[in-house]
């Protein structure tokens, strides 16, 4: 058992849970002003353990579980035993970063709560682009798969373009910052730990892109 289906186990249960029991989603949703003024620092983290409605919940565990397990085999491949622990820490601090700008906008305001692992999530699938950017992938509105790389730049140009509408009452921004933070992370972590030139390899492979 790898530790993306491990993550996605505890995710589900918990979720699950909070789907009957509002206490448990009242303790742990992202709530600013529960951080301001009563420093509960976990919510950055303990929000993305439950999710709106067992759709929301579906989407973001089969987003994570198809992109997961590639990203955490390769991470034990370009980092070798510090591998696990890394992929673990990409999918933590970028749920936590992915969050800073909106506990920044809404830090005061008592009308406003989160949830979700949207952010680490886009944080392990952009970091899954980073290392494969020809990989096809699909959009629900193009048929045809495209190549990661493209795939990226088109989902951040509609979520940065939500985030400003604030469209849906859906945590763009944490999607945006998700996605940033994974590839930052991605690139910190092997500057550090890697001996394999990350940027090069991503720059190599889209240079050698044909249609």
């Amino acid at each position: 058992m790898n530790i993306t289906l491990i993550i996605v186990i505890i995710t589900s249960i918990i979720s699950f849970s909070a789907f009957s029991n509002q206490k448990i989603t009242e303790q742990l949703i992202f709530y600013p002003p529960a951080v301001t003024n009563q420093k509960q620092w976990y919510r950055f983290f303990s929000c993305a353990l439950i999710h709106a409605d067992p759709m929301h919940l579906i989407f973001n565990m089969l987003s994570f579980y198809s992109f997961g397990g590639l990203v955490e085999d390769t991470f034990s491949y370009l980092f070798g035993s510090l591998g696990p622990i890394l992929y673990i820490a990409l999918y933590v601090i970028s749920q936590f970063l992915c969050l800073l700008p909106t506990y920044t906008k809404h830090k005061d305001d008592y009308y406003y709560r989160s949830l979700g692992a949207s952010g680490a999530v886009s944080a392990i699938i952009f970091a899954g682009i980073f290392l494969n950017p020809l990989a096809r992938m699909g959009l629900f509105f193009i048929p045809i798969p495209i190549p990661g790389f493209i795939f990226g730049f088109i989902y951040l140009g509609i979520t940065a373009y939500l985030d400003r509408k604030g469209a849906g009452g859906i945590n763009h921004s944490a999607h945006l910052f998700g996605a940033i933070a994974g590839i930052g992370l991605l690139i910190i972590f092997g500057y550090a730990f890697s001996p394999y030139n990350l940027i090069q390899n991503f720059v190599e492979q889209i240079r050698s892109f044909s249609i």
